[in-house]
C-alpha cells in the first residue's frame, strides 16, 4: 500500500468480522490507528443496515457504512438511512420466476429498507427457526413496494452458489446486479441493476474529492470482486474466494490472522517510521 491512499473501504463478514462474529483487538485498534493518521474509512458490506451490531459494538457510532451490496447508505453515527437503491416489483416478479425456470425448489426473500420478508421454505428449519418473526414476502404487495426492496435473495438447497449463479446469471443479470457472499449456503444476492460495492464506493470517494488511485479496499468474496477492481490498491483476503483473489493487487494474510490488520500496520508505519507493530 503507498502513502498517497486516503481512504480505506473494507469488506465486513470474512474479512474483518470473524466466522464467531468479533472483530479482533489488533483489527479495531488498526483502524482506529488508521483514523487517527488523518484517513478515511469506510466499511462496505453485504450486510444490511439491522445486522451493523459488530461495527457499533467495536467502533461505536461512528462514520458511514455502505450496506446491502451498494444499495445502501447510512450514515451510523446519526442511525439514519442517507440514500436507497431499490428495485421494482415487476422486476423482481421477472426475476424469481426466471430463477424458478431453472431452479424450481428455489426459495426468496426480500430485505427493505425497513426489514426482512421471507418467503415459503426460506428459512432454516430448526430449533432457532422463530415463526411470524419477519413478515410473509408478498411480491404483488403495494406496501413492499413502498418500503423499497434494495436486496433480492434467493437460496438453492440443490447446487452450491457458484453453480447457482451459473444457472441463472444470463438470464436475471440485465435486470438485477448478481453476487453471492455466502461460503456455507447457496444464496444469491441481488440489487438494482445499477448497484454494485464499487458503484456506491466511488460516489462516496467522490464526494470526498477521492478518486481510485487513493483507495485501498479488502474483501473476499464475489460481492467484493467489482470494488477490489475499481480501486487503487486492492486486497484479496488468502482466506477468500478465488474470484476476490483473481479481482485484486494484492493478497492479504487471511481473516484468522488479521490480515486487514496486518496491511493498515505496514501502511502506517511506512508513514510513520516510529510506530512499531505488534
Amino acid at each position: 500500500m503507498n502513502l498517497d491512499v486516503r481512504l480505506v473501504a473494507s469488506d465486513l463478514d470474512g474479512t474483518i468480522i470473524r466466522a464467531d462474529g468479533s472483530i479482533s483487538a489488533r483489527t479495531i485498534a488498526a483502524f482506529r490507528a488508521a483514523r487517527e493518521a488523518g484517513i478515511h474509512i469506510v466499511f462496505v458490506t453485504g450486510r444490511p443496515v439491522r445486522w451493523l451490531e459488530p461495527l457499533r459494538a467495536a467502533f461505536g457510532h461512528l462514520g458511514t457504512v455502505i450496506c446491502s451490496n451498494g444499495a445502501v447508505l447510512y450514515d451510523l453515527e446519526a442511525e439514519r438511512l442517507l440514500k436507497a437503491q431499490t428495485i421494482d416489483l415487476v422486476t423482481l416478479r421477472t426475476v424469481r420466476s426466471l430463477i424458478l425456470d431453472a431452479e424450481p425448489s428455489a426459495s426468496f426473500a426480500a430485505e427493505t429498507t425497513l426489514g426482512l420478508h421471507l418467503g415459503p421454505g426460506f428459512a432454516e428449519p430448526g430449533p432457532h427457526a422463530e415463526p411470524g418473526r419477519f413478515p410473509e414476502l408478498d411480491l404483488d404487495s403495494a406496501a413492499l413496494g413502498e418500503d423499497g426492496v434494495v436486496k433480492f435473495l434467493a437460496k438453492s438447497r440443490t447446487r452450491d452458489s457458484d453453480a447457482f449463479m451459473a444457472a441463472v446469471a444470463k438470464k436475471i443479470s440485465p435486470l438485477v446486479s448478481l453476487t453471492h457472499s455466502a461460503f456455507n449456503v447457496s444464496l444469491l444476492e441481488m440489487g438494482h441493476v445499477a448497484v454494485d460495492k464499487s458503484v456506491a464506493l466511488a460516489a462516496y470517494a467522490a464526494a470526498l474529492g477521492i478518486g481510485p488511485e487513493a483507495v485501498a479496499a479488502f474483501g473476499d468474496m464475489p460481492n467484493d470482486v467489482q470494488m477490489l477492481a475499481w480501486a487503487g490498491h486492492s486486497y484479496a483476503m488468502a482466506s477468500g474466494h478465488p474470484s476476490a483473489h483473481s479481482a485484486a493487487a494484492h493478497r492479504a494474510p487471511g481473516i484468522e490472522e488479521d490480515g486487514v490488520a496486518v496491511i493498515l500496520e505496514e501502511f502506517l508505519a511506512l508513514r510513520n517510521p516510529e510506530i512499531l507493530a505488534p
